[in-house]
C-alpha cells in the first residue's frame, strides 16, 4: 500500500507554522493554442515532523491520510539542504 501513494519534489517555501511546511511544486506546460512553455506552480501544506525542513530545502513529499482542515501530504525526506 505504501508503494501506491503519490510522491512530489519540491521546495519549501514557508517553515513559520509548527510542524508544517508549505511546498511549492513547479511544473513546466505547453501553451495549448500558441506553444509557448508556461511555469505552472502549487502549494501544499506538509507535515514536518521534528522540524527538519527548513526554508528553501527540496523535499519529497507522500500523500498520507488527513492530518488537519490542509494537511495530506508528509515530509518524507530532504532531497537538498539549501545553502545558507
Amino acid at each position: 500500500m505504501k508503494e501506491r501513494r503519490k510522491q512530489l519534489v519540491g521546495r519549501v517555501t514557508s517553515d513559520k507554522m509548527e510542524k508544517t511546511v508549505v511546498v511549492t511544486i513547479d511544473r513546466l506546460q505547453r501553451h495549448p493554442l500558441y506553444g509557448k512553455v508556461v511555469r505552472r506552480s502549487r502549494k501544499f501544506k506538509a507535515h514536518n515532523d521534528g522540524n527538519r525542513a527548513r526554508l528553501g530545502d527540496l523535499v519529497r513529499i507522500v500523500e498520507s491520510p488527513p492530518i488537519s482542515r490542509d494537511k495530506r501530504w508528509t515530509v518524507e525526506e530532504i532531497v537538498e539542504k539549501a545553502r545558507e
